[in-house]
Parts: structure tokens; sequence; C-alpha cells
């Protein structure tokens, strides 16, 4: 299960999302309301506080809530330990705020971290397959009068070959009305978390994967340059994990260290999800070869909240730091000591050739100048 979506803040225990459909096929209705759907998404992706959700729009309001029964009062998200094959009975409330009745739908739905570091639920008709498939509401539409509060028991029942260990998902209450004027349908939707932990072997684990180390130099070969290490936190076990980070950096034989800015803390991560991490290294020298290094601690989180951290996780990463301008001009500056030296030993050669050439011409015009004086005295 991957973190791919936008959504809601971790670890609020309601889910607000607002979401449409066209309804009209012109193409001047249909860019008008791709704009609203981006507007609307801004502006709909509320939180409310903890224990209670509000959805309000043209005198549209309800709340949401645990029912108060022998699993607590006043609670703030589901939280429910059970065995394979085990089945529990809960409910939710619905309060209507408003001044005209509310016909919601009510479903479950699976959960899972965004990419923003969010838990948010899978939109309604994805395909749901822990959680949210193993939870039957009483009805699957729940109508709730002015002032009134309705309460919908579920059923959650663990199949018997259920694997051990977290899962996650939510009650969702939504409410769909179409917007005539944007030609939109606007679906709103309120719910509340629901954290599930099968009993057995709990195995919490955590990897370091595709860790890989970056330096760029830019333009000034004197300056130093920038590095980038990146890597992806992996739940590769069966609890809710979170995890501290820190990275370090260094040059060949340890030498140019250099440390990173305070990392922040992984987000909460389901069994299965993978969180990619970059890491910034500032004024880092190109010593042609870098280290860096990457320490992961994962710390598990129980359905109550509490957390138990566990022994670090380390990764070291080898990488490239060439300077390529300052190379460049030390090649340049080389060709040109070579060049110097071999117009200097071309220019040499040429002189000593026409020295070689002078002193040979005397040579010859000596050797001539005998002869020419025994040819005169015959």
């Amino acid at each position: 299960m991957g973190a791919h979506r936008t959504g809601l803040r971790r670890f609020t225990p309601t889910v607000l999302r607002n979401s449409m459909t066209a309804l009209a096929p012109h193409p001047l209705r249909a860019y008008v309301s791709a704009a609203l759907f981006v507007l609307l998404v801004c502006l709909g992706l509320l939180v409310a506080p903890a224990g209670s959700a509000h959805a309000a729009e043209n005198d549209v309001t309800w709340t949401v809530r645990t029912a108060s029964n022998d699993f607590g009062a006043e609670r703030t998200s589901y939280a429910y330990s059970v065995n394979p094959g085990g089945t529990l009975t809960d409910a939710l409330v619905i309060s209507n705020n408003g001044k005209t009745a509310l016909d919601l739908g009510f479903y479950a739905a699976d959960g899972y971290t965004t990419d923003s570091g969010q838990f948010d639920l899978i939109a309604g008709g994805e395909k749901s397959v822990g959680v949210g498939l193993w939870i039957t509401g009483s009805r699957d539409r729940v109508t709730v009068k002015p002032g009134k509060s309705v309460k919908v028991p579920f059923t959650l029942t663990v199949p018997a070959n259920a694997s051990p260990g977290d899962y996650a998902g939510g009650l969702v209450t939504s409410l769909v009305q179409p917007d005539d004027e944007a030609g939109i349908n606007v679906d709103r939707r309120l719910g509340i978390r629901i954290a599930l932990r099968i009993s057995g072997d709990l195995v919490p684990k955590v990897a370091i994967e595709d860790a890989q180390v970056n330096w760029n130099g830019g333009l000034n070969p004197l300056a130093a340059g920038d590095a980038t290490m990146s890597y992806t936190i992996h739940n590769t076990g069966n609890a809710v994990v979170t995890a501290k980070q820190s990275a370090a950096l260094t040059g060949p034989f340890g030498w140019f260290p250099a440390s990173a800015d305070a990392i922040e803390e992984a987000p909460q991560l389901l069994p299965g999800e993978r969180w990619k991490v970059t890491v910034p290294f500032r004024g880092v020298a190109g010593a042609f070869s870098l280290s860096a290094t990457a320490t992961v601690t994962p710390v598990v989180i129980d359905a109550s909240g509490s957390t138990t951290t566990l022994s670090p996780i380390v990764a070291t990463v080898n990488g490239a730091a060439v300077p390529w301008m300052l190379l460049l001009i030390v090649v340049l500056l080389i060709a040109a000591v070579f060049a110097a030296l071999y117009l200097r030993k071309r220019i040499r050669t040429q002189r000593q050739a026409r020295e070689d050439a002078r002193v040979q011409a005397a040579v010859e015009e000596a050797l001539a100048q005998p002869k020419e004086l025994a040819s005169s005295d015959v």
C-alpha cells in the first residue's frame, strides 16, 4: 500500500473531503466545472475539532461522533483489538443541526497515508480490502430530521485467516447535492477514523531503500556545492510505525563533514506503506567522492497512542562530487602549459635547424675556396 493521494491530517479522528462529478458535456461548462472543482477541493479539505466533524453549506450542517457504550464515552476515534475471526458491534451517532432533513450515505472505507503525510480514506466506489471490507453497517443510507440525532450500529467481522498486525480505515457519512449553476455534484464527506489491531505476533520492521546521494557544484569553480541525499522508508512489518531521522555527509577519508538540518519525523505509516525522504546539504566541497549516511529510528505506535522506540537502522551510500568546472579549468591550464612547452621546443628546433643550415653553408663555402685558388695558379 503506497502513499499516493492528498487528503486529511493524520492525527485527527475526523475526515472531510468534497468531490464533484460533471453533469453537462458542454465544453464551456466543463471548463467552469474543472475550475470550480479545484477551488472547492482546496477550500473543502477542512478538519474539525477532535470528537466531532461538521460540514455546512446552504444551512446544511451535521456532526458525527462515536456512541457511548462499553467501549467508552466521548471517544475521539474507534480503536479495537480483535482476534482473527472475532466480531464486535459499535455505533456512530449522526446529529442534524440544520433546518432541513438530511439523507446521508453511510459506508466504511480503508485508510491510507497521503504524500503529504496525512491520513485519508479511499473515495466511495473504490474497493476496500481491509477495515472497509470487514465493516457492515445496519443501513447504507440514513435520514436525520432537523435537530435530531440517529445512532447507526455497525458490525466489524475479522476474517479467521486475517494476518496479525495493524489496519486502519474509517466510517463515512456522505451528502451529495447538485449545483445546477456549476453543473456539478458536490459530495461532502464526514467521518471518523478506525484503528484496528488483529492479535498475534506483532513484528514492527522498517527498511531504508533506494538510498542515493547527488552533488551539484554550480558554475563557480571556487565555491562549494550542494548535495542531496534521498531514500525511502518502507514499513515492512505489520505494525503502524513512525520514524525519527538524521543524516550526515563526509568527503573521502572522513574529510569535509557536513550535517543536515533537523529532519521531520516520518508520518504514521501503515504496514506496507513507503515514505520518500529528501535531505539537502549546503556548502559541500567538491572532493570527488562523498559518503552519506541516514539513520532512521523506528517508533511503534499502539492502539492507545503510546510509543515504543526500536533500534536505529543505518544506511550508507557513496556518490561522486566532481568539480567539473574547476577540473575543466585545470585541464585547460595543463593543456596551455603543454602547448607552450611544445611551441618553445618547436621554436628551438627551428632555430637550431637554421643555425645548422648556416654553419653547413659556411663550411661548404670554405671548402670550395681552395679549389678556386688552385685553378687560378694553373
